[in-house]
């Protein structure tokens, strides 16, 4: 699996290589391919056109207005009919610069006592600036220096330097938040979607991850994207590796030898506390020593990984869906149809026929997800088994287009994965919902760059990832900094891990 992902990380680096050749000659480069829209296109028209348009609606402002009352001088003998309402929406935005002048005492005991700041000051910023600064440079996605000219034309005198380390130092409480917030995701979660995007941290190109769904989205950049990362990244922070019935199975699906196996299950000690503890134990035990094929100490450690994932509480019964990037492939697994349709949407047919194959398989295949939706909507025995039957129609069918032709057998190989929605209906037929949280990543990328820092690196991914999980749970981000760095009179904003806990729980 690493190699095909390795073949398929050249290819891609020789067709932009080929791009780039084509764009010095003055050649025209690759065709630019639009998404298929097959989850647009088979949404249920409204039966009335006019219903579809809709108008501004009215505006209701998430704060109280104030009341002021503009008068006016009549004629005489007018009368007075009452007021006519009109709202205004502003924005107040000026510096403001505070001398506290505190108190200090001795004490017969020779003590000093000093009155202490308000609440929510630390240094010599208020927690309105810093509430400020976060929120403009991880959900405005505004660069460090475009927040020092902003803040100096309002009036703050701050440097570079001051506004990084009010992005990144002594944000503990927020990294353990967004820790809780995984965790809490994958123990109450039917399904998760995950996806991954390139990412830069100490000039090195890394990889992005997100994990997520309806109620949450966690990031974490890492230097590699491989099964045994993913599965790490699944245990929320936890250090250890476990060996247990899902560790054992996970090894078994994998083609570990029976011996090794053997050698694991019986060894009287199942936990360990971290990898240098673990690698140990491989040692002890001589799995490390071994020269073969699979991999036996990568297998054994990511069946390790897997049995602390599920020791932990995390995915018991949920479904990961993917875009059918190998590391993602583990427990519960599904496909996303988008991924799957645009492979067919890609190809490059060169002939008349070809290309109404292609297209004709489109249709069937935009058809069959329709169906698919409805199904998730009204599940029944019946339309599960004809569903079945018509997907090896449509995958099993030979067009005489040698390309296509694989390629749906391929996906035919695939049908456990792409039906899986018949089994379980709550999930997803896609992975959109990764894919639109994780732009936020390519976003900062393309703005910023990359961290230099691992504290930089951590506090970009959490605060990205909260400003995503507030907005799902419908909290302002505004709110939510306000109420965690301790602004007066902000708005009380749960404890977001609760608030997922209670949404996942069974009505």
């Amino acid at each position: 699996m690493q190699l095909l992902g390795e073949v398929a990380e050249l290819k891609r680096l020789v067709v932009a290589l080929r791009d780039e050749i084509a764009r010095l000659k003055g050649l025209k480069g690759r065709p630019s391919i639009k998404p298929s829209g097959m989850e647009k296109g088979t949404e249920p028209k409204p039966a009335d056109k006019r219903a579809k348009r809709r108008g501004r609606g009215k505006v209701t402002p998430r704060i109280v207005p104030a009341i002021e009352v503009l008068r006016v001088a009549p004629p005489a003998g007018s009368q007075f009919k009452g007021h006519e309402p009109y709202l205004v929406q502003d924005l107040v935005l000026r510096a403001r610069v505070v001398r506290y002048r505190r108190e200090r005492w001795l004490t017969p005991s020779g003590e000093t006592i000093m009155a202490p700041l308000p609440s929510g000051v630390r240094g010599h910023f208020g927690p309105e600036l810093r509430r400020f600064v976060l929120m403009q440079h991880y959900q405005g996605q505004v660069t460090v220096e475009r927040l020092v000219t902003l803040l100096a034309g309002i009036g703050v005198s701050i440097s570079k330097r001051q506004i990084v380390r009010l992005l990144i130092d002594e944000q503990d409480d927020f990294l353990v938040e967004t820790r809780e917030v995984l965790r809490a995701g994958l123990r109450t979660a039917a399904w998760i979607t995950v996806d991954d995007t390139g990412a830069r941290h100490r000039r090195a190109n890394g990889v992005c991850t997100q994990i997520g769904n309806d109620d949450f989205a966690w990031f974490a950049t890492t230097a590699s994207k491989s099964r045994l990362n993913f599965l790490d990244l699944l245990r929320a922070g936890h250090t250890d590796y476990v060996i247990n019935d899902a560790a054992l199975a996970y090894m078994h699906e994998h083609a570990l030898a029976g011996p090794v196996i053997r050698r694991l299950a019986a060894h009287p000690v199942r936990r360990f506390a971290d990898q240098t503890a673990w690698q140990r134990h491989l040692d002890q035990l001589g799995i490390s020593a071994q020269q073969v094929m699979p991999d036996p100490v990568r297998i054994a450690s990511e069946g390790a990984l897997w049995g602390a994932v599920t020791a932990h509480g995390f995915l018991r019964e949920a479904v990961v869906v993917s875009d059918d990037a190998g590391q993602f492939d583990i427990g519960q697994h599904a496909l996303c149809w988008v991924h799957a349709e645009r492979l067919v949407h890609k190809l490059e047919a060169f002939t008349a026929p070809n290309r109404a194959a292609q297209q004709l398989v489109r249709s069937l295949i935009w058809w069959f997800y329709a169906d698919l939706k409805a199904y998730r909507a009204e599940p029944t025995p019946r339309r599960r088994s004809e569903l079945r039957a018509r997907f090896d129609r449509i995958f099993r069918r030979r067009t005489g287009f040698a390309t296509l032709d694989r390629l749906l057998q391929r996906l035919h190989a695939n049908k456990p994965e792409l039906l899986m929605v018949l089994d379980r209906p709550e999930i997803p037929l896609h992975t959109n919902g990764s894919e639109n949280d994780i732009r936020c990543q390519v976003t900062k990328r393309q703005v910023s760059g990359g961290t230099h820092s691992d504290i930089g690196r951590d506090c970009r991914d959490a605060f990205l990832g909260l400003a995503k999980t507030c907005r799902k749970l419908g909290i302002a981000f505004w709110d939510y900094l306000g109420a965690r760095l301790g602004v007066p009179q902000a708005p009380a904003v749960p404890y977001l891990p609760d608030l997922i806990r209670c949404r996942g729980q069974p009505a």
